[in-house]
């Protein structure tokens, strides 16, 4: 996370669901408070008040606007599809489909925090959402000895992340094959803890370390 989007992140702290899905739908798209407000056609402060309050009600016709500035759907911003699976909207009618450079592979696997984890077990291929970190070119995670993540290590893994854009069709995934370890080294499970991006969102003591040494990255993108 570069300087400039931490500065936009700690611009008032979001609350409530419709406050931080906002916050994170501006940060992600690179847009500031100020930036977002103007081109919504409203004041700053309306848009502050909406991002800080939980009880906050706007009209929908602001919501269409905001909507409409975050290149999303007012279902998207209230949390009306959050139990709907990504992929439901129509396919564009003329697509362009394009390979993912390793580099470009690299910055997205970044800036994602949820990735999806298959691994073999004995009654069969399991895939298992995990919080990860990118930690010099390798995937690391935290699981508990005897969770299904933790039967990653020692074994060939692939890994993989995605982003779905229901509303304009288009989006990506990257998927990342590798071997698994456990990290048993002190110093570098305090390295990796410190990396972090957060906690595991399962909760619970999960100071099992793994990490996943890439041999093959390769990801696509579909846009319109």
């Amino acid at each position: 996370m570069t300087e400039q989007t931490q500065t936009r992140v700690t611009e008032g702290s979001p609350m409530g669901d419709l406050g931080r899905r906002l916050a994170a739908r501006r940060v992600e798209l690179g847009l500031s408070r100020g930036e977002t407000a103007a081109r919504a056609g409203m004041a700053t402060g309306y848009l502050r008040h909406l991002e800080q309050h939980p009880g906050a009600a706007p009209s929908r016709g602001a919501l269409l606007k905001l909507a409409a500035v975050l290149e999303t759907t007012v279902s998207a911003l209230t949390g009306g599809d959050v139990d709907l699976p990504p992929g439901t909207g129509q396919a564009a009618p003329a697509p362009e489909f394009t390979e993912l450079s390793r580099t470009e592979c690299g910055d997205l696997l970044s800036t994602h925090g949820v990735g999806r984890l298959a691994v073999s077990t004995a009654l069969g291929p399991v895939i298992m959402p995990v919080n990860y970190s990118v930690v010099d070119g390798t995937i690391a995670f935290r699981t508990v000895r005897g969770a299904t993540p933790s039967l990653a290590s020692g074994r060939p893994v692939a890994f993989e992340v995605d982003r779905i854009d229901d509303v304009f069709s288009q989006g990506w995934s990257v998927l990342v094959r590798g071997h698994a370890h456990l990290v048993t080294d002190l110093g570098e499970q305090l390295r990796l803890a410190e990396q972090a991006r957060s906690t595991p969102w399962a909760g619970g003591r999960r100071e099992l370390w793994v990490r996943i040494d890439p041999f093959a990255v390769t990801g696509r993108r579909i846009s319109v």
